[in-house]
């Protein structure tokens, strides 16, 4: 009898194909450790908005926020101009090409200011830039009695009234806007009016929409006698730096100094004095230390305050950085009878621009440079440098959980 073959063994069951892996399957700790890859914040908004787990993943841990800040640093954008006889600033964009996201913000922003409104009689009521901090500016209308804060990425306009002449007479006058980046609703405006006699501060919230003035402060309570060197004292701008305001450039022995918090004036020690040197600038370095900068010729000369070895808080030399041979090769020329000025300190980033001292109208370059990595960076050329405001990106509110987005 022929051999039969061996009957064919049963087929196994196919197993199912497998799902593939969506962003929806991932777990928010395993898409918080992507988000930190990213190579800014305008990166991380576009991840964000993709759906609602990245979303929600961003919102929900305060965490993650805190460490994004710490390893990229906010981008600057551009820079706003105020030129004389414009009715509103004027703003010159960054061309960084290399990065589509930045650009992309800058597209969407509204940095021509077009949502100011006109005066009661359709004419342009000349807005001036008074401060540029925290993604707002503040801004001063010339012929109207109002005062502009506005978010040009956002949108956000608010418009309030002027602080009351009585404060402001006389005096020098400058603003400063106040806002959390975890608490992205209300803000507060300070407003300074001072001169070497004193100073008077008042606050406006955006909640109340109303100033609240406080009481005049007489110099010698905040700020000893002025040196012999000091009687070319001229009112100037003061630096918000986490949360107090520095005056810095009046005085060689000590700055004023305002608490946002208190609302209390107070006086600081200067470092000694170089010759040389130009103006005292405070900022903040990279992990959110107080430093102060001062250009030297072409050197930058970087103070930072800690504590000496009797355990008194005192201002040490950190570093000098000789930047003539950077600029030379950047700019490609000699620079020979020019001078550095230091425009803000953000994030261990120093802004400044460099001109030709001899004819300070001729066109200049404003330049970034990196305290944590010593790189110098041209940015742009620049023909109005008395006038600059660096415009930094600020976090976006849709990317913080507060009562109106929970609710959405």
């Amino acid at each position: 009898m022929a051999c039969q073959p061996p009957p064919p063994l049963p087929k196994k069951p196919k197993s199912p194909a497998t799902a593939p892996t969506t962003i929806c399957a991932l777990g928010d700790d395993l898409l918080r450790e992507i988000f930190l890859r990213l190579p800014s914040l305008p990166a991380l908004v576009r991840a964000a908005l993709t759906c609602r787990s990245s979303l929600r993943a961003i919102r929900s841990s305060p965490a993650f926020r805190r460490r994004f800040r710490e390893l990229h640093s906010p981008p600057l954008l551009g820079v706003f101009i105020d030129i004389f006889d414009y009715d509103t600033p004027a703003f010159r964009p960054l061309r960084l090409r290399s990065d589509p996201d930045i650009a992309a913000v800058v597209r969407g922003a509204d940095f021509f200011l077009t949502h100011l409104p006109d005066d009661d009689e359709g004419s342009a009521p000349q807005w001036l830039i008074r401060d540029c901090h925290d993604g707002y500016v503040v801004l001063i209308s010339q012929n109207t009695e109002h005062m502009a804060v506005y978010n040009p990425i956002t949108g956000a306009l608010d418009l309030f009234p002027n602080p009351p002449g009585k404060i402001c007479k006389e005096m020098y006058v400058e603003f400063h806007v106040l806002h959390s980046e975890e608490n992205p609703g209300p803000f507060l405006v300070i407003c300074i009016c001072h001169e070497v006699w004193g100073a008077q501060a008042a606050v406006l919230s955006s909640e109340t929409r109303e100033w609240q003035i406080f009481p005049w402060v007489e110099a010698a309570s905040m700020q000893p006698a002025l040196q012999p060197e000091d009687e070319d004292y001229s009112s100037h701008n003061g630096i918000l730096v986490n949360g107090f305001i520095y005056w810095t450039q009046a005085s060689r022995a000590s700055a004023r100094v305002l608490n946002t918090a208190t609302l209390q004036f107070s006086q600081i020690d200067l470092p000694p004095h170089i010759e040389g040197q130009g103006a005292l600038t405070p900022g903040e370095t990279k992990d959110g230390q107080l430093c102060i900068i001062c250009p030297v010729k072409l050197k930058l000369v970087v103070w930072s305050r800690r504590a000496d070895d009797d355990g008194i808080e005192r201002w040490m030399l950190d570093k000098t950085y000789p930047l003539l041979p950077a600029i030379e090769a950047l700019i490609s020329r000699s620079v020979d009878n020019h001078e550095l000025k230091i425009l803000a300190i953000i994030n261990g980033f120093v802004y400044l621009s460099i001109y030709y001292e001899p004819e300070p109208n001729l066109s200049g370059w404003f330049l970034s440079f990196c305290l944590e990595t010593a790189k110098l960076n041209k940015l742009c050329p620049m023909l109005h440098l008395d006038s600059l405001h660096p415009y930094i990106m600020a976090w976006p509110p849709s990317l913080v959980l507060n009562k109106l987005s929970s609710s959405n």
